[in-house]
């Protein structure tokens, strides 16, 4: 008995693991904003546009989600160029050496249907650290535009203290304490999020867009060749 049953969990978990969708994040759509304390009056803000990353996911099984991202630090905006400037500089992010951030998840504890938190690595100035990303999942539907993709959006936050990243300057009017909002929205990556072909399905129809998408699953495909 224990003979059967490990040969049919060895069947099933190929299945289970083929479950997850692949999707690439819009780097139009993605966007990280942080605030941290300035001189004690106020909290500066700022955005880093432009993300982009792979992110593996199925809703019904979030722990086996995967997620890399690769943030463009260099793309850095405060609303002011010398503020820019200065955050770049090699006493603070030193943007000239270290042009990008990059996040890697590493596991994903579910919360419920649409709330998880995912812990990570996260190599800013070329120091790793783990940090943990509270994640909402907005919705997962077609995309109401052209090319009506199958689209995932997401909100999330995080917090990190920069002195855990060597970034220590300026103690004294900056904040170490760092507040992280991050939109995301990410595009399946697959012959299922392609248009179909009437293209009269009606825009957020979940019913159905889902019998279209199996109806792409269950068709047969001609293999592809390299």
């Amino acid at each position: 008995m224990p003979r059967c049953l490990a040969l049919l969990l060895a069947c099933l978990l190929p299945l289970s693991a083929s479950a997850a969708d692949r999707y690439r994040l819009d780097p139009v759509h993605t966007r990280v904003l942080f605030a941290v304390e300035h001189a004690g009056f106020s909290q500066a803000l700022g955005t880093v546009s432009g993300s982009e990353g792979v992110l593996e996911f199925d809703p019904d099984d979030w722990r086996g989600s995967h997620l890399e991202v690769v943030v463009p630090i260099a793309r850095l905006d405060l609303g002011d160029d010398k503020w820019n400037q200065a955050t770049l500089a090699r006493n603070l992010l030193d943007g000239q050496r270290h042009p990008q951030a990059r996040f890697v998840s590493t596991r994903v504890e579910p919360v419920d249907a649409h709330n998880a938190r995912v812990h990570g690595l996260l190599t800013l100035r070329g120091v790793t650290r783990e940090i943990a990303l509270d994640v909402r999942l907005n919705a997962l539907k077609r995309h109401p535009l052209p090319p009506f993709r199958r689209t995932a959006g997401f909100s999330a936050t995080a917090t990190l203290q920069r002195s855990d990243f060597g970034i220590d300057a300026w103690r004294s009017v900056i904040g170490d304490r760092v507040e992280l909002r991050i939109e995301a929205e990410a595009v399946r990556d697959d012959k299922a999020s392609a248009p179909d072909a009437a293209g009269e399905a009606p825009a957020g129809d979940d019913d159905a867009q889902a019998a279209a998408d199996a109806a792409t699953r269950l068709s047969p495909q001609p293999e592809s060749r390299p």
